[in-house]
């Protein structure tokens, strides 16, 4: 059931915007009722964050090639590939700039997606630090927000495309910041 119900909203938000999105409509998707839904989730908003969460951590594995960079780059590329996708564009757009972006609950519940996200993420930093690749005490969280952060940039702002190319350029420059110490906690 929460398969069918993710599935239906994703589907829901792809086809008509987060603006028509409802509980009703999903649920009739799904082909449960809406009562259904509402036991699991307590509005539209959980439902929301529950299936992009859901849909991210499966777009986005975690992978362990057996280097930084190779982690960094498959990582960033999978980020470029899911945002490439009909899906992918209408959970960017929904989460960051339709009414629900503003609603307190999704703008926690978005913060606690990325926060997980950065958890799931912190063993490729942690295995190039035992490597030798990075230095010791690289804040994972400030990594992968480096290495991220233009390729939102481009989805977000400047509307450029994004492709594999602009993924490498930011494991690059991410690396290089790493390597130089940047990334290191405050005060270190």
């Amino acid at each position: 059931m929460r398969a069918a119900v993710h599935a239906a909203l994703l589907a829901e938000l792809v086809e008509k915007g987060y603006a028509a999105l409802s509980v009703e409509s999903v649920a009739q998707r799904a082909g449960v009722h809406k009562t259904t839904v509402y036991r699991r989730w307590k509005d539209l908003a959980a439902l929301l964050v529950d299936a992009l969460a859901e849909h991210i951590a499966a777009d986005i594995p975690i992978p362990d090639t057996g280097t930084v960079e190779g982690d960094l780059r498959a990582l960033a590329r999978a980020l470029v590939a899911s945002h490439a996708s009909p899906t992918g564009q209408a959970a960017v757009l929904a989460a960051m700039f339709t009414g629900a972006a503003h609603l307190p609950e999704v703008a926690a519940a978005r913060r606690l997606v990325f926060e997980e996200r950065f958890r799931r993420a912190e063993p490729v930093v942690t295995r190039a630090i035992g490597r030798g690749e990075l230095p010791a005490g690289t804040d994972p969280a400030e990594l992968l927000k480096t290495m991220i952060s233009p390729i939102y940039f481009r989805l977000l702002l400047t509307g450029e495309p994004v492709d594999e190319d602009t993924a490498d350029q930011a494991v690059r420059v991410t690396l290089a910041a790493a390597r130089a110490g940047a990334l290191l906690p405050a005060g270190r």
